[in-house]
């Protein structure tokens, strides 16, 4: 994988200042540590580091086309570049390379904006046409490679991989957005398009944007959306061929590489489905890498070497720290803008153990969100059915005052912690997913803020990003909430955390099942066959049943979790104090001073588990300290 960097003169032809170009792009140097390139000429400049995956020897970048009046910064995989090639090579076009590189060049010079719609990978680029004056950029379909951007105040648009390398122009605002604020607060991350900063932003996944040389009139355009369009009743068994053909397939064109290659291997259905796949692929063992915990309520570990058994993997695991806390300040730098995914803590250290054995890895990212495999799904239609059975005047001021009332028994078993169902049926369908998935509910929110932040948030609330998305998605309950994280959780925060967790180690994370040829196929079957009763990810799990045993397909998801509320009332104790309370927030003016008191005390002496608001709460004081 790769970093890229640009900086392009809208109106005029003026010198680029090749140091400021050369410092932009070496502060991605962890991104590509193998090659780095910089082309400059009248009013452009690009930027490459380059992490080398694909034909080793050649493929630097930037990349010229062979009549030099194509440029191209790229960082991605393309995985069906050799048909394309020759359907390339059949319209007259010539290659110097065996890279992908080489071929978005030339399908940017046959099909023009159209190429990206032939392109099936992960993909982000800027590619800059002299003969039409024209910069063109692209983030593939569903968000897997990052692309930054910003117009600034002397008609330069400069854009890059990360955050932090825009951050080096001098000219870049880096004044906060309020209402950036509150979706942070709202979500644990920044949804795209927004970044932190105002007149900051990141391209959409699926979505496109040229800019021609003169013009100030420009706007990202997309070009691809999933359509969640189920089709008849389909049989179960036959579904479930299709679908293991599909993503055998999808695994396969995923483990082209010239370096050494494996995956990740978690002992959960998705990772574990990756690794049979590719065992049945590859005649040498697959490299396979895991890690454990100390609390068993916590530890897979048992469960990926069960896989690695089965599949005679070459399996490695190491123990993480059970109080490994001290990445806290790195995250915030890794991040670049507050993020408050406390499963980048063992992201991390995974990433840190693959890179010792492999350069590219399989994960199982995205099932969850294609098949329906998160809990919440599943009490989404419950509840979505509960407000079907009442009619909306009896419906809201019953379940919103039973919520209200209902005690917050945070320490009682799971069946007694009805609060934040009731407060859910209480509202809307799209109210009602938007309070299951916050970090802090619309209540605390209202309390954490200052009338100052109040006042310049103008009405403003982080559900509207749910809005926005509203009118293009499906009707079904099931398959709306599934397009929301598709839209919003996917690409701003797992997709966000597995990208910056693998690149601070140099390390290439490839994902099969948000292949986005399955993906539209899983988009299209049955809601029933992903939900089917109490059991996501119907369908997969079925058509699993002869790869995997039962206790890896059927038992409770339990995911990267980390024990945030012993922490905060042990090891961390002081320093929730001295984050929450000290003068980094006191002195922005936007937080309720007596509130984040409440918080840490009430939290600190066990009454109530804050543990998440106040992760939150550290991961922005930590991003304030050491990027204002």
């Amino acid at each position: 994988m790769c970093g890229i960097v640009g900086i392009f003169d809208i109106h005029e032809k003026s010198e680029i200042d090749r140091d400021l170009l050369s410092r932009m792009n070496e502060s991605q140097f962890h991104r590509g540590p193998n090659e780095g390139g910089l082309h400059t000429e009248p009013g452009l400049g690009f930027g490459h580091r380059r992490l080398s995956i694909i034909d080793l020897s050649s493929g630097q970048q930037p990349m010229h086309s062979q009549d030099g009046n194509v440029v191209l910064t790229y960082n991605g995989e393309v995985y069906n570049f050799p048909e394309l090639r020759k359907e390339l090579q059949t319209l007259g076009y010539a290659f110097r390379t065996h890279c992908d590189t080489e071929v978005i060049l030339y399908a940017w010079q046959a099909w023009g904006e159209a190429c990206v719609e032939r392109l099936r990978g992960m993909f982000a680029f800027a590619i800059w046409d002299r003969t039409q004056q024209t910069l063109f950029l692209a983030r593939d379909r569903l968000g897997i490679k990052p692309l930054f951007y910003a117009q600034l105040s002397n008609n330069q648009f400069i854009f890059s991989s990360e955050l932090k390398a825009l951050k080096q122009h001098p000219l870049l605002p880096k004044t906060i957005d309020p209402t950036a604020i509150e979706d942070y607060f709202g979500f644990g991350y920044i949804p795209d398009p927004k970044t932190i900063y105002q007149g900051v932003y990141k391209l959409e996944p699926g979505y496109c944007l040229t800019i021609k040389k003169g013009l100030q009139q420009w706007q990202p355009r997309q070009y691809w959306d999933v359509k969640f369009e189920s089709g008849q009743n389909r049989d179960v068994g036959e579904t479930g061929e299709d679908l293991i053909e599909r993503f055998r397939e999808a695994v396969n064109i995923r483990m082209m590489a010239d370096v050494p290659l494996g995956a990740f291997l978690s002992g959960g259905v998705d990772s574990s489905a990756v690794v049979a796949m590719m065992a049945g692929l590859s005649s040498d063992p697959v490299n396979t890498c895991s890690i454990s915990f100390g609390d068993p309520k916590f530890n897979e570990s048992q469960f990926a070497a069960q896989v690695a058994e089965r599949y005679h993997t070459a399996h490695r695991v190491e123990q993480v720290d059970p109080d490994d806390f001290g990445l806290i300040d790195q995250l915030s730098g890794l991040y670049d803008e507050p993020y408050a995914d406390s499963s980048a803590l063992p992201t991390y250290r995974v990433c840190e153990l693959a890179k010792k054995q492999v350069t590219v890895v399989l994960s199982g990212d995205g099932g969850d969100e294609s098949l329906a495999g998160y809990r919440r799904h599943r009490w989404h239609t419950y509840e979505d059915r509960m407000r079907s059975l009442l009619p909306d005047a009896l419906r809201v001021p019953l379940f919103s005052t039973l919520g209200r009332i209902y005690p917050k028994l945070d320490w009682a078993p799971k069946f007694l912690r009805a609060k934040s169902t009731l407060e859910s049926i209480g509202r809307d369908s799209i109210s009602g997913y938007f309070h299951s998935v916050s970090v802090m509910s619309n209540e605390i929110r209202e309390q954490l803020f200052s009338d100052q932040l109040k006042s310049q948030l103008q009405g403003y609330q982080a559900i509207e990003v749910f809005r926005r998305y509203q009118k293009q998605a499906p009707g079904d309950p099931l398959s709306m909430v599934q397009y929301l994280d598709l839209k919003t959780y996917l690409p701003g925060d797992i997709l966000t955390k597995v990208d910056r967790a693998s690149m601070a180690h140099a390390l290439e994370v490839r994902v099969p099942l948000l292949d986005h040829k399955l993906v539209e196929w899983m988009a299209a079957l049955p809601p029933d066959l992903k939900l089917h009763g109490r059991e996501g990810k119907y369908i997969f799990k079925k058509a699993l049943e002869t790869y995997l045993p039962d206790d890896i397909l059927y038992r409770p998801k339990m995911g990267f979790a980390v024990p945030l509320a012993s922490w905060f009332r042990g090891p961390l104790k002081q320093r929730v104090q001295n984050a929450l309370l000290g003068d980094t927030l006191k002195q922005t003016g936007w937080f309720n001073t007596s509130f984040l008191q409440h918080i840490v005390t009430q939290h600190q002496a066990g009454l109530r588990d804050y543990s998440a608001p106040i992760w939150s709460l550290l991961m922005f004081e930590a991003f304030l300290r050491n990027n204002m």
